[in-house]
């Protein structure tokens, strides 16, 4: 077994016992958190990998791959890993160092910080403390992005580990196709090739071993269309990942919503009721057409789904709320819906409201 430690090559009985002794502190790395004390490179990859999952889902529309990366957050089987299509299934399958494939559940998420929390049932597993592991770097600090990018690794081959340099930590100026991305905070910038097919939900640490960030989706810059290679830290991650674990996350109120915002549209506004918003991407279904409505005038019936409003695509019917209150008293928008398996499209004057 490679320990990923040095031994002395001295046959006296006293580098003898320091041999006995390395070893054994090289066997129980897998035992000690990462970050706990200065290590090397080689023992930081020894730690981390365990600690790392591969996850097979959804996938194989429009191109889409079907897997991402994650890392184990608790010895009872929580998994954190990066919001997207991959979890649209609801239970996906889990492959963890050692080989052992098992089902995921997802227990909670957060669209806005492109987070998941997912679930095995499994016990005593290598894991990460997010109390004591998680830390900060700044630029020019040189790191490791752990990730089961292009899904070099099904079975109990390690994931893939890249050597990288942090270029920034930053605001986000990038895209996934022509919307812009949700997170609001800053992120590390990495020199390096980091966020590429699957990379999604692996973890950058330190050459040392502290945790630092979730590696993010593969994303255009906005401004410059070129392709940006970030990570999400930790530390701004950690609150909702444990909320969600103990059962009491409660998503961030958005400012369209307060009463304090600016004028918003809601669906009924059209004469659309919606099927109840129960889990974070509820597909955008019309339960109900309310009668006499323009909705009802454009022919909108019960059991469509609205699919593209002003060619924006609708994830949910969440996302719905958020792109109909943006919307300007007294414009056009094009709402684009399918039936029985045909895309309509059908045009809505935007309701004005009273002040």
């Amino acid at each position: 077994m490679e320990s990923g430690c040095s031994l002395p090559s001295s046959r006296s009985p006293a580098s003898f016992s320091r041999r006995m002794l390395l070893g054994l502190v090289c066997l129980a790395i897998g035992n000690i958190p990462v970050g706990a004390f200065a290590q090397s490179t080689r023992e930081t990859i020894a730690a981390v990998t365990p600690r790392m999952v591969k996850i097979f889902g959804a996938g194989g529309l429009q191109r889409l791959q079907g897997y991402c990366s994650g890392f184990v957050v608790s010895p009872n089987g929580h998994i954190v890993t990066i919001w997207s299509h991959v979890l649209d299934q609801g239970e996906v399958t889990v492959v963890l160092d050692s080989g052992r494939k098992l089902k995921a559940k997802v227990i909670g998420a957060e669209p806005q910080l492109d987070l998941a929390v997912l679930k095995v049932e499994a016990d005593d597993l290598p894991y990460f403390d997010l109390d004591t592991q998680i830390g900060t770097a700044p630029p020019g600090t040189r790191v490791l992005a752990f990730s089961n990018m292009f899904k070099v690794a099904a079975g109990n081959e390690p994931v893939t580990v890249l050597h990288g340099v942090i270029a920034a930590k930053t605001k986000l100026e990038g895209r996934r196709g022509a919307f812009d991305i949700a997170f609001p905070g800053d992120v590390y910038v990495v020199d390096a090739i980091t966020n590429n097919s699957g990379a999604g939900g692996g973890v950058l640490v330190t050459r040392d071993g502290r945790l630092l960030a979730m590696i993010g989706k593969e994303l255009r810059n906005a401004q410059s269309n070129t392709w940006t290679n970030y990570a999400m830290p930790l530390s701004d991650l950690k609150t909702p990942i444990q909320d969600i674990i103990a059962g009491k996350y409660t998503p961030p109120v958005n400012p369209l919503e307060t009463p304090d915002g600016p004028r918003r549209h809601k669906p009924v506004d059209f004469g659309l009721v919606m099927i109840p918003d129960v889990v974070p991407r509820t597909p955008a279904y019309v339960e109900d057409v309310v009668a006499g409505s323009a909705a009802a005038t454009a022919g909108i019936k019960t059991d469509d789904l609205v699919l593209f409003v002003n060619g924006e695509l609708i994830k949910s019917c969440r996302h719905l709320n958020e792109v109909l209150g943006k919307l300007e008293d007294g414009t056009e928008i094009d709402l684009v819906f399918r039936r029985e398996g045909k895309l309509q499209t059908i045009k809505l004057a935007v309701p004005k409201k009273a002040e």
